[in-house]
C-alpha cells in the first residue's frame, strides 16, 4: 500500500522540532507500506545547515520524502507564514496527487495542508486521514493572525471542506476533538490520538545532564526550571519572564531557562534585560536538536510549559510536555485544561497561577521539597508509561491509517467496521 503523508514541517530527531510524524511514517514502512512524505526545506531554524535548502529527495529508514523549496522560519511575521502556508499548499498538491497513494495522511499545522489532502484523494477512492494539532482556525482568530472577515470566513470554509473530505479526522487532545465535531464532522469518525512519550530515548538512566551544564558552565550547581520551544505569541512567554523577576526578588536559586526560536524571541530576551534578570534568575538559550533534550531535561529540576491565557489554548498538546513526563521530570504549566487536570490528578506536576507572585512562590515551594520533587518524578514518568507510550499511540495512528485504506478499497456496501477502533 502507498502512503502520501503530508506535513508542511517534518522533521528528524537529528533536529529541533516535534518528530510525530516521522515516528508514524517510519512506524508505517516498517509495517511493509510504501511511504512518501511531502514537505518543505527544513526550518532554518530547525536543520543543520547541510540540510537547509536542499531540493532533492531523502530516504530516512524505509521513508522517501520529497522535499519542496519552500522556505519557513518560527521567527516570520504573520504575513510571511501565510505566504508560505499558501505556497506549500498549492505546490504540494501536484506533487501529491501525482504520487498517487492508497491513502493520504496529511497533519496540520497549518490548515492549508488540507488544500493539497484534497487534491490528491478528489475523484480517486484513496480515503483521506486528516490530523489536527492545533485548534485552527480557532487560535490564530483568537490570537489576532487572521484579523480580516475575509480570511475568518476562508479559514472556516477551509475548516468545513476538510472535514468532510476526510475519512476520519484525528485530534491531538479531547478539546480538539470536540471543535471537530461542532464544526459538523462525525463523532464515531473523530478519534483522540495525543503527543507521544518516547520512553526509551527520554529514559533518565541513559540521559547526560553534564553534557547539557558542561556546554553552559553558568548553570552549573543551580536549580533549573527548563521550558523547551516556540517562542511565539501564543507561548506567553512574558509570563516566565515575569515570574523569574518574582525569583529573584525572593532570593530563590532556581534559574528559568528558555530554549527555542521565534518571533518573539528577542523581544523576550530584551524584557527580561530591562527587568534586571537576563543571564540572572533567566537564561534564553538557542534550540537544541530532539536528539540532545534528554540532557537537557536530565539536567532540570522542573519543566515548563507556557501558553498565553487565551481560552482556545488550554486544548493544546505540546511536545515538550510529554517529553518532560517521559524523562520523568515533573511539569509546571501555567494554563488550565486537559494537561493541567491530568497532573494534578496523577501528582507528576502543578498548575502555575497567572499571578507571577504566586506562580513564583508556588514553584519555589514545589522544588524547595526534596521528598515530594521525587515523587512527582516518579508520578510522571509512570504517567507517560500508562498513558502516552509512543509505541502504544503510534500503533493506534497506523491502524486508523490501514484501516480507513483497507475500507475504501473493499466493495461497495460492505461495513467499513470503523467501529472497532474507535476505544
Amino acid at each position: 500500500m502507498r502512503v502520501v503523508y503530508l506535513h508542511q514541517y517534518f522533521l528528524t530527531p537529528a533536529q529541533a522540532g516535534g518528530v510525530r510524524s516521522f515516528h508514524v511514517a517510519t512506524a508505517l514502512a516498517r509495517r511493509g507500506h510504501d511511504v512518501h512524505v511531502v514537505t518543505a526545506t527544513p526550518p532554518v531554524d530547525a536543520a543543520p545547515a547541510s540540510a537547509h535548502g536542499a531540493d532533492a529527495d531523502e530516504v530516512h529508514d524505509g521513508v522517501t520524502v520529497h522535499r519542496l523549496p519552500v522556505d519557513y522560519a518560527a521567527a516570520m511575521g504573520d504575513g510571511r507564514r501565510i505566504v508560505a502556508f499558501v505556497a506549500f499548499a498549492l505546490r504540494s498538491s501536484l506533487l501529491a496527487r501525482s504520487l498517487r497513494g492508497d491513502v493520504v495522511v496529511a497533519t496540520s499545522t497549518p490548515l492549508t495542508i488540507a488544500v493539497p489532502g484534497i487534491a490528491a484523494t478528489l475523484l480517486r477512492r484513496a480515503p483521506l486521514v486528516f490530523e489536527v494539532r492545533d485548534s485552527w482556525p480557532e487560535v490564530p482568530i483568537a490570537m489576532g493572525a487572521l484579523r480580516h472577515p475575509l480570511l475568518r470566513a476562508a479559514a472556516r470554509l477551509l475548516e468545513r471542506a476538510a472535514y468532510a473530505s476526510s475519512s476520519t479526522v484525528v485530534a491531538l487532545s479531547p478539546g480538539m476533538a470536540d471543535s471537530v465535531v461542532r464544526a459538523g464532522h462525525p463523532r464515531d469518525r473523530t478519534v483522540v490520538v495525543p503527543n507521544m512519550s518516547d520512553l526509551e530515548r527520554f529514559d533518565p538512566a541513559r540521559a547526560r545532564p553534564e553534557a547539557f551544564t558542561g556546554r553552559h558552565p553558568r548553570l552549573l550547581g543551580r536549580r533549573l526550571a527548563v521550558y523547551c520551544g516556540t517562542f511565539g505569541r501564543a507561548n506567553g512567554l512574558d509570563h516566565l519572564v515575569d515570574v523569574a523577576v518574582e525569583l529573584d526578588r525572593r532570593g530563590h536559586d532556581l534559574v528559568v531557562v528558555l530554549l527555542g526560536a521565534g518571533a518573539e524571541k528577542e523581544a523576550v530576551r530584551e524584557r527580561a534585560r530591562r527587568l534586571g534578570v537576563l543571564d540572572r534568575s533567566l537564561v534564553v538559550l538557542d534550540a537544541v536538536a530532539k536528539a540532545d533534550l534528554p540532557d537537557v531535561l536530565a539536567a532540570s529540576t522542573v519543566a515548563l510549559s507556557s501558553f498565553a491565557d487565551v481560552p482556545a489554548l488550554r486544548a493544546n498538546s505540546a511536545n515538550k510536555y510529554f517529553d518532560a513526563l517521559a524523562a520523568a521530570r515533573p511539569v509546571a504549566v501555567n494554563v488550565g485544561g486537559w494537561q493541567a487536570e491530568a497532573l494534578v490528578e496523577t501528582g507528576a506536576g502543578l498548575q502555575l497561577d497567572r499571578d507571577p507572585a504566586r506562580a513564583a512562590r508556588a514553584l519555589a515551594d514545589f522544588v524547595d521539597d526534596a521528598a515530594g520533587l521525587r515523587q512527582a518524578g516518579r508520578a510522571a514518568r509512570r504517567l507517560a508509561e500508562e498513558r502516552y507510550a509512543q509505541p502504544l499511540l503510534v500503533a493506534r495512528l497506523c491502524d486508523v491509517v490501514e484501516c480507513d485504506a483497507a475500507a475504501a478499497a473493499s466493495p461497495p456496501g460492505r461495513s467499513r467496521g470503523r467501529s472497532a477502533r474507535r476505544d
